[in-house]
């Protein structure tokens, strides 16, 4: 029996008739570039977050970028993330020319420690971006209390936690701007490369809809410096379709990772399995558990034609491209030891529960 690890196929098949449609209407009016079916999912974000604004864009990458850039953020500028993240995060801050600063992560949810953050800001500190990793919220209250102690700005990186929720309210009411991923893995994924940007902030998002198409206030007149960031109308239509969905499929997920975790814990003391705090909930992204021998286990469940993942095996304080930073290894022990222990199991809304007392009996003989 072979698992699979997202099952985008079988969600497919689920939402065919009304996917096929939507992508045949827009291949029939062939308004393939900000055809009107971006502004319809955008308005359905902004009803299903109660954001007031919502501006698409072509990946979660492009969305870090252009929330930056509608902060106005310098070369010189530093911004406050963590190190336990996909690159994106703090690729996208030094693509600007911006210093990614570093704070090591909290052992239980592995989002930024915000216990740790006061301590790194300086006077070049213009932006506190944390990362709602796997799909939950980092402690975004205290967080904004500091932002607001100090004068700065929030991004969320919310790429995998788009539905997620803190004190019973979608993310981007913590934050000056909130970004997501549609990549088609993600929790609420399209069928190639998308994104977004949320605010509630009408200022912030008029310039965003203007970075979006290179700058412009009005066709070939460039108020900014900007860049092609637009999300085709048909992905946009894709995620129309599955946004009407998200919020059975957001449960499913939810009820798996009770499943995965009251299996888990039972019969196996040595793993750690993930922690959501009470306030919040978490979208899942992945299911991750942290284990002693990863390669070894990783192999077994392989064997067993069980597919496993691990996100992330190094921090971005020691990836190569951040040499220049000068960290070193020990700067964030936290980050560092979750790296070496983490493991991603089968996570979508669909996973059987034969399915997860395989994986469990599996995990069981390891």
């Amino acid at each position: 029996m072979k698992i699979d690890f997202a099952n985008l196929q079988y969600q497919y098949q689920l939402y065919k008739q009304e996917i096929d449609k939507s992508i045949n209407k827009v291949l029939n009016h062939g308004k393939y570039i900000m055809g009107p079916e971006v502004e319809e999912l955008e308005g359905n974000l902004c009803n299903f977050t109660g954001a007031k604004e919502s501006i698409t864009c072509a990946s979660g990458t492009d969305a870090l970028l252009l929330a930056m850039m509608a902060l106005d953020i310098k070369p010189g500028d530093e911004i406050i993330t963590t190190p336990f993240t996909f690159i994106a995060t703090a690729e996208t801050i030094a693509l600007l020319g911006a210093k990614p600063v570093f704070v090591d992560i909290d052992e239980q949810t592995y989002n930024i420690d915000v216990t740790k953050i006061e301590a790194v800001i300086t006077p070049k500190t213009k932006v506190i971006m944390p990362v709602s990793l796997y799909g939950q919220p980092a402690d975004l209250e205290q967080i904004q209390l500091i932002a607001k102690n100090h004068k700065l700005k929030t991004i969320i990186d919310g790429a995998q936690s788009f539905g997620s929720t803190y004190k019973d309210r979608a993310e981007v009411h913590y934050c000056d701007i909130y970004t997501t991923s549609f990549f088609p893995a993600k929790p609420l994924g399209c069928f190639g490369d998308g994104g977004a940007v949320l605010t509630n902030n009408k200022e912030l998002a008029l310039k965003i809809k203007q970075l979006r198409v290179h700058g412009q206030d009005k066709r070939y007149h460039h108020k900014y410096i900007g860049l092609g960031g637009r999300m085709d109308t048909i992905q946009c239509a894709i995620v129309d379709v599955k946004l009407k969905h998200y919020k059975k499929d957001l449960i499913l997920r939810q009820e798996v990772a009770k499943k995965y975790t009251k299996a888990l814990t039972t019969n196996h003391q040595s793993l750690i399995t993930p922690i959501i705090k009470p306030d919040r909930t978490s979208a899942y992204a992945q299911y991750s558990v942290r284990v002693q021998n990863r390669d070894e286990v990783q192999y077994k469940l392989k064997e067993a034609s069980i597919p496993t993942a691990v996100h992330y095996p190094m921090p971005l304080h020691l990836q190569e491209c951040f040499s220049y930073l000068n960290y070193k290894q020990g700067d964030f022990p936290i980050a560092e030891k979750v790296s070496q222990e983490i493991i991603s199991l089968p996570m979508n809304p669909y996973i059987s529960d034969n399915e997860i007392l395989i994986i469990g009996e599996n995990l069981e003989k390891l």
